[in-house]
């Protein structure tokens, strides 16, 4: 079952129209999205349909062609209109993105990729970014590891070091691109209940992901998207049980039903 925001919740962010185009292939074509404060938002649908382009816009990694997006508290981007550099950093400096590759610096240890973030970009005290640092990697489990360097973690490990930079940068909104896509199957349960976790504590976040069995956990609003648009979207109780579009319903059979005769013949 989702949390479920509480009634009342202010927006944190709300996109209008976003369209990019990549050459000839337009990749969003006018999606609309959505975010209250403390709710958690699911992606899905097939490869190439749009989803990391979304998020990546949200970061200010990607620049829509057209669209604009308002994050609470500060004006709203009109992409078609142009932004500068500031604009830009201000949508990076609100929200934290977490890869579907950790991207985690080799030639730093757990500690160091940890506070790069906080202490040389945010410059904040560096006695009060390790305590925080250290705080939150006793947290995901991996307390005993901020001097160990990313090629001697699991891939797991390496994946909740990628939370844990994330939150050290104290963002009001988290992304998370297929977060467990590059795991061996055996780590995706360690990330996910982190992350499940966070958003019992209230974190709002976006979450592009594959694993459908987390989106009806851990979402309060599901969007599938295909073809660059929103096909459908809902709290994950509706579109998992009873969706309204032909095309949500071959995507959600083609996922599940392999899940299901998986589980029948285990």
């Amino acid at each position: 079952m989702s949390r479920g925001r509480s009634a009342g919740a202010e927006p944190l962010l709300t996109a209008r129209g976003l369209r990019k185009r990549f050459g000839d292939a337009e990749v969003l074509q006018g999606v609309d999205l959505t975010l209250h404060r403390g709710e958690v938002v699911v992606l899905i649908g097939p490869s190439g349909s749009g989803k990391t382009t979304v998020l990546r816009s949200l970061n200010g990694l990607e620049i829509p062609d057209a669209g604009t997006l308002e994050i609470h508290g500060a004006p709203a981007a009109d992409f078609a209109a142009g932004i500068d550099a500031r604009e830009r950093f201000a949508l990076r400096d609100r929200s934290a993105m977490v890869f579907q590759q950790h991207n985690l610096f080799p030639h730093l240890t757990v500690l160091q990729n940890v506070i790069e973030g906080p202490w040389r970009v945010q410059r904040r005290a560096k006695a009060e970014v390790i305590a925080e640092a250290r705080d939150l990697l006793a947290r995901v489990g991996l307390g005993d590891r901020e001097d160990a360097y990313p090629h001697e973690l699991s891939g797991g490990q390496q994946q909740r070091v990628g939370i844990v930079r994330a939150l050290a940068l104290r963002p009001e909104l988290l992304l998370f691109d297929e977060p467990t896509s590059a795991l061996d199957p055996e780590l995706v349960g360690e990330v996910l209940l982190v992350i499940k976790e966070l958003a019992d504590e209230g974190w709002s976040m976006i979450v592009v992901t594959h694993e459908l069995g987390f989106a009806r956990e851990a979402a309060d609003h599901v969007l599938f998207l295909d073809g660059g648009v929103v096909v459908e979207e809902g709290p994950p109780a509706q579109l998992f049980s009873s969706p309204r579009q032909e095309r949500t319903r071959r995507f959600l059979t083609r996922i599940l039903r392999p899940l299901e005769g998986g589980d029948a013949a285990g």
